[in-house]
């Protein structure tokens, strides 16, 4: 009887466990007819979807009513080497997403600092914004992760309504030795350059700047700007 209960609770965790994995994880998608068609622009998918196998042109990446549409695959990095910024300076873009396929959001924004983009040495810190009004600041430097700011809820970030479609307008700013991150128009990060420059991390707020966005997402970007 002993035996009998254990298996059944063991079952019922295991059940358990697998619908919370698929309730927040969803398999990075192939988008038909995917690249990079928007002229000057280049892109990277992250490190761990190039290991298995993904690559950029699993996403498409096109110009369209003076912006750009993004279908992402996986999650990725796209810029141009034109667009760079340095000294104090404000990057910003306005995102709509349109409804989710999802069960849950997934994530876009800016990023700069960017360094070495073609290479798997490449480095830059983004901002990015869900559509259950949460936003995050990460960065990478090669295979090193590092987390200026979790993730987390603030009321600058607009939610998801009714029909599933969301726009954030998201800059970053650089001004003498602060850095901050807005989301429509209200500072939700903000940081010393020592947060964001050193040993495995940036290694300057100057360089390029250009878009960041999760697996899975389909996004239009208008507005890109540097002042």
């Amino acid at each position: 009887m002993r035996v009998m209960k254990a298996s059944v609770v063991a079952v019922a965790m295991a059940a358990i466990a697998a619908v919370g994995l698929s309730a927040g994880q969803d398999a990075d998608r192939k988008v038909a007819g995917g690249g990079i068609t928007a002229k000057g622009w280049q892109g990277m998918v992250d490190s761990a979807a190039a290991k298995k196998g993904s690559t950029i042109n699993d996403s498409k990446f096109m110009e369209m009513g003076g912006g750009y549409h993004i279908q992402a695959g996986s999650p990725g990095t796209y810029w141009n080497p034109a667009n760079t910024a340095s000294g104090d300076y404000t990057v910003s873009a306005t995102f709509k997403e349109g409804k989710s396929s999802s069960d849950h959001p997934h994530s876009y924004g800016l990023f700069i600092g960017g360094k070495n983009m073609n290479s798997p040495t490449q480095s830059f810190v983004y901002c990015v914004a869900y559509g259950n009004g949460t936003a995050l600041v990460r960065g990478f430097n090669g295979e090193t992760v590092f987390n200026p700011s979790k993730r987390q809820p603030n009321a600058a970030v607009n939610k998801a309504g009714a029909d599933g479609s969301v726009t954030q307008e998201i800059a970053w700013t650089v001004k003498g030795d602060q850095v901050s991150c807005s989301v429509n128009g209200t500072a939700v990060a903000t940081f010393s350059k020592a947060d964001l420059v050193g040993a495995g991390k940036l290694e300057s707020t100057d360089g390029i700047y250009g878009i960041r966005v999760a697996h899975n997402v389909d996004v239009t970007v208008t507005n890109l700007a540097k002042k």
